[in-house]
C-alpha cells in the first residue's frame, strides 16, 4: 500500500515563524508561503504569523507553536546572508540543527524555508524572482506532510 499527502491545505492551521531580521526578503518568503496556502484551499484565517527578532530565534519559537496544538504544521522562514565576518556559518549551522532538531521531536512538520545566501543578490533570486519562493516551496512541504501525517495517524 502506497501512502501519500495531498496537496490540499483546507481546514488545516499553519503557523509561519519569521524573521524580522532581512526583512525585505522575509516579507517575500512570507506572501510566497500564503499564497501556496490559499492556492491549494487554505484560508488565511487559518494562518498565524510569528515574527522574531533574527533567524536564530526560530527554532524557539517553532518548537513552542509545535508543541501548542494549535497548528497543523509549522512553517519556518528567514533569510541568513554571508557577511564579511564567519557569523554567517555559526547562524546558518546553529538554524539548520535548530528547525531539524525541533521537526524530528514533533508530531506536526516543520519545514524549513530558510534562505541562506552568499549575497544579496542570491537571497531576492530566492525568495521570488529567477530561483523561485523558498516560502512557497516550505508551505508546500507543510501541506503535504501535514496531510500525510493525518493519514497515517487514521
Amino acid at each position: 500500500m502506497d501512502i501519500e499527502g495531498k496537496l490540499n491545505a483546507k481546514g488545516l492551521k499553519f503557523a509561519l515563524i519569521s524573521s524580522r531580521f532581512n526583512n525585505f526578503i522575509t516579507e517575500r518568503l512570507i506572501d510566497g508561503a500564503i499564497d501556496c496556502i490559499i492556492r491549494h484551499e487554505g484560508d488565511k484565517k487559518n494562518i498565524s504569523i510569528v515574527r522574531v527578532p533574527g533567524s536564530f530565534e526560530i527554532p524557539q519559537i517553532a518548537g513552542i507553536a509545535a508543541k501548542s496544538g494549535k497548528y497543523d504544521a509549522v512553517i519556518c522562514l528567514g533569510a541568513v546572508i554571508r557577511g564579511e565576518t564567519p557569523h554567517f556559518d555559526y547562524v546558518s549551522a546553529e538554524v539548520s540543527k535548530g528547525i531539524a532538531r525541533v521537526a524530528s521531536e514533533s508530531s506536526i512538520p516543520v519545514t524549513y524555508g530558510i534562505i541562506t545566501a552568499d549575497t544579496v543578490e542570491q537571497a531576492i533570486d530566492r525568495a521570488g524572482t529567477k530561483m523561485g519562493n523558498r516560502g512557497f516551496d516550505a508551505a508546500m512541504t507543510a501541506i503535504e506532510m501535514a496531510n500525510l501525517i493525518k493519514k497515517i495517524n487514521s
